[in-house]
């Protein structure tokens, strides 16, 4: 039972908010007139006395869960605490207060009585539903997906090229035992890749059907095909960094941090937030506060809580006096977006407002009267508010939802609005160009891959288009109360479809809707659907993006196969929005005539078809629609010699050392032009010396068994996946939550395991201090050391006995020396156990990183 609270005459933030319109560049309030305490509510003039009675925040008589409600009359000396019916009274002219108990949603006034009802919701906002949690932020960890190889799949080796992956095999080398990962090569060559090594290796994935022609080992073709791309990548990485280097150098706004009211609008959200729900949110937050205008990609499945991470970024800008637009594809997720704005910010003196097909000409000139004069704070439209005539008093974030949805002229015209403004943008499956900006880190990406509680995965089903399928999918819906979307993109045929349903199945209430229907007409069938009077709704993509009706879990979609993946996936995400199992039917005219990308476009969507599988559905978009063309300059023939993951490496690498040697650019006045600050000048690029992209990857050879056996990871796959998370690990944290992990999934790590959680763990510290190669010979351990390495030459020499009166090394020390290869020889004990081993490195890699002679 909600709380109620009445007054009488009394001056309440809320109502005084909406009566007088805040202008653009008006900061919210600070402070609020929030009660200490639920029950607790203080009048000008009142006395403790008048309240203390329900200072418990219990009337007495009520129980915990049905709070009592205050109520004010105009009676001048009595204050009355409903519950009990006690009534206390004093002499003063003070209106009068009392709690009421009872179901109110929202407040009202009864202006004849004088008397002003608040409801429980409107003091104190939204109480979260289930259990109190703790509201934990997530850590920022790094996730990395990794491609699952099969036996017979093509690969790509750094060094190396193209080949066919041909499994794991267990090799034995002077009695020692270890996993290897086996490629072959043109001529039947092969090549074994100790597991440490695995990171070297990638899937290859083209942009055609067409296979690549394998490497042959020794060959210097794939050097060449290497180094070709590399020039290539130069111009595109140049082209990348130009497009984005205005808005990284524009002055952006650096917004407060989140203050008291920003608190209670987090507290008013009736849900736990999920962590990655959290991580983005803050990194979003942490965007606006910096002085670099933010330009940030939220990439959550559907239903996952995006929308919610967008409201609390605009409250924020709000907040601090300036405006907010939210771009959506269709004019019917413009209005579900407005009315969950709207119930979000209730109690908050903000204005939302909507703008589309759906308000007539004479509220839409109103509406951008108002927008111009800054009494609109928040502003969701469709493509209309691209329109010259909407203008913004102080634009401060901009909010793309489906940015793919947009035509060439309309992203034009959103290119203008971006400047030095604040832009995130929303989407379940962004497409390649966008992926890809976002996995260079041209722009920023936020993840939302954990679901919401409760949620299931929506059953895919792919079948030749038939009556019966039709049927008994449709049946089966509303045989357990729920709703129906079939989708038919025709809207030439789009009625015949409709009345076959209806002669399919005579009990279902049957509506169409399609875009070229007129908007009343439109909105009157898509709220009927809402309000389950219409049952099975036939109808074009129109409602692909972000309709959330509970209750409709089951969707048919007819021609799929004339579909983009994007779009399949998110009519997809229209069912399975509650704790119901969901259904999808893709059905195409003939099953064997589905071939080449459509099929890889279905295969896809079964591989991904678990929850939070936008993200890993858009990487294999990339591969499915090339991506071949970026930024205008065609590279599908570099991505097929190289593969895609090879290529975006180069290109991140690349990418990377323009950004350094930019900003050594702009640390030289005479060689750079800040009036185009976008302009790099390849002259002055030409006089800065060129980086060594290449990463010091340390090579380990001990004569130490370290690898996963196979009566501990049975399955070849698991365990072609559990070394490449194990050789992914940044550091000596994250290599203890494995080691967790492992133990906990697949039992106590034998000790080949440790081992080489060891070596990975060496390897990490070796690459930072510059050690190229470790190897364990007959009688001691070789470091060999790269030409970049950052260890004092003094240091290391000060760890090498030397004879200072002969100039010689002194052997009856530590026999340690060091050659003029580079190479430091320390010497090992006889026949050294593992555990050994790792000590005497850990020992001369301690005393190399703080010159602590052991």
């Amino acid at each position: 039972m909600a709380e109620m609270l009445a007054t009488h005459d009394i001056n309440c933030q809320i109502s005084a908010n909406r009566a007088h319109p805040r202008e653009a560049g008006q900061r919210l309030p600070t402070t609020t007139a929030k009660p200490t305490h639920p029950a607790t509510c203080h009048l000008p003039g009142a006395t403790p006395s008048a309240t203390s009675s329900s200072a418990s925040g219990t009337a007495p008589g009520a129980t915990p869960d049905t709070a009592p409600s205050v109520t004010s009359k105009a009676a001048p000396d009595t204050a009355t605490v409903a519950g009990d019916s006690a009534k206390k009274h004093r002499p003063t002219s003070s209106p009068t207060l009392s709690l009421e108990v009872g179901p109110l949603s929202g407040g009202f006034d009864l202006i004849e009585e004088k008397i002003h009802w608040l409801s429980e919701t409107e003091l104190f906002g939204e109480r979260r539903l289930g259990p109190a949690q703790t509201r934990q932020r997530a850590p920022a960890g790094k996730k990395t997906n990794f491609n699952e190889i099969n036996h017979g799949d093509l690969v790509v080796h750094r060094r190396h090229g193209i080949g066919i992956y041909q499994g794991l095999t267990p090799i034995e080398l002077n009695g020692i035992t270890n996993d290897y990962l086996s490629i072959r090569y043109r001529g039947d060559d092969k090549l074994f890749i100790p597991v440490d090594q695995i990171n070297h290796v990638g899937k290859y994935q083209g942009v055609s059907e067409q296979e690549p022609n394998l490497d042959k080992l020794g060959d210097k073709s794939w050097l060449a095909t290497r180094n070709r791309v590399k020039k290539a990548v130069w111009q595109v990485a140049q082209d990348l960094l130009n497009l984005y280097a205005r808005r990284q150098l524009a002055a952006g706004t650096s917004f407060t941090a989140p203050g008291e009211m920003f608190h209670e609008l987090e507290e008013s959200f009736p849900f736990d937030e999920t962590p990655d729900q959290l991580k983005a949110i803050d990194e979003v937050l942490t965007d606006l506060c910096s002085e670099r205008p933010m330009d940030r990609l939220v990439c959550g499945d559907v239903g996952y809580g995006k929308t919610e991470v967008a409201i609390r970024a605009a409250f924020k800008v709000v907040e601090d006096g300036a405006q907010v637009a939210l771009l959506v594809p269709t004019t019917v997720l413009a209005e579900q977006h407005v009315a969950t704005f709207r119930q979000r910010l209730t109690g908050f003196s903000l204005r939302v407002e909507s703008l589309n097909r759906f308000r007539s000409p004479r509220v839409q000139k109103e509406i951008i009267a108002h927008l111009a004069a800054g009494q609109v704070d928040i502003i969701i439209g469709t493509h209309r508010l691209l329109s010259s005539d909407v203008k913004f008093k102080k634009l401060g974030l901009l909010i793309v939802d489906e940015e793919h949805r947009f035509g060439v002229g309309h992203k034009e015209r959103l290119k203008k609005l971006r400047s030095g403004v604040d832009v995130l943008a929303l989407t379940a499956t962004p497409i390649p160009r966008t992926l890809q900006l976002s996995l260079l880190g041209v722009r920023d990406l936020s993840v939302i891959s954990s679901p919401p509680s409760l949620r299931r995965t929506v059953k895919t089903f792919i079948a030749r288009h038939d009556d019966l399928v039709i049927r008994e999918a449709i049946h089966r819906e509303l045989g357990r109360g729920g709703q129906v979307f079939l989708v038919h993109n025709q809207v030439r045929t789009i009625h015949e479809m409709a009345a076959k349903v209806q002669r399919l199945v005579p009990e279902a209430q049957v509506a169409v809707a399609h875009g070229q229907m007129p908007s009343r007409q439109l909105e009157e069938i898509m709220v009927r659907f809402v309000r389950r009077e219409i049952n099975v709704l036939v109808c074009t993509t129109i409602i692909e993006s972000g309709l959330d009706i509970p209750s409709a879990n089951t969707i048919i979609i007819t021609q799929a196969e004339r579909l983009g993946l994007a779009g399949i996936y998110q009519l997809r995400g229209r069912v399975g929005r509650s704790s119901e199992q969901a259904y999808a039917y893709l059905l195409v005219a003939n099953l064997e005539e589905v071939t080449g990308e459509a099929r890889r476009r279905f295969q896809a969507l079964i591989d991904y078809n678990e929850l939070g599988g936008g993200f890993k559905l858009a990487l294999s978009d990339l591969q499915i629609r090339g991506g071949g063309n970026i930024l205008g300059e065609n590279q599908s023939g570099n991505i097929a010699a190289v593969g895609y993951d090879m290529y975006l490496e180069l290109l991140q690498k690349t990418v990377l050392d323009l950004k350094r040697r930019d900003w050594q650019l702009r640390s030289r006045p005479a060689s750079f032009d800040s009036a185009n600050p976008e302009k790099l000048g390849d002259a002055a690029l030409e006089t800065l010396p060129v980086a060594e992209e290449e990463e010091i990857e340390p090579e380990i050879k001990l004569r130490i068994a370290a690898h996963l056996p196979a009566n501990y990871i049975n399955d070849v796959n698991q365990r072609y996946l559990a070394y490449r998370k194990i050789t992914a690990a940044e550091n000596d944290e994250a290599l203890a939550d494995m080691k967790d992990e492992f133990s906990d999934r697949f039992g106590p790590l034998p000790p080949e395991a440790v081992n080489l959680f060891e070596i990975i763990a060496l390897k990490n510290r070796l690459a930072t201090l510059g050690v190229s190669r470790l190897e364990q010979g007959p009688v001691a351990l070789v470091f060999s050391f790269h030409s970049s390495t950052s260890v004092p030459p003094q240091r290391i020499l000060s760890l090498v006995d030397f004879d200072r009166k002969g100039g010689k090394a002194n052997k009856n020390k530590s026999g340690r020396r060091f050659t003029p290869q580079g190479r430091l020889i320390s010497p090992l004990p006889s026949k050294p156990t593992a555990a050994t081993v790792f000590h005497e490195i850990k020992k001369l890699l301690h005393a190399l990183e703080n010159n602590d002679i052991p």
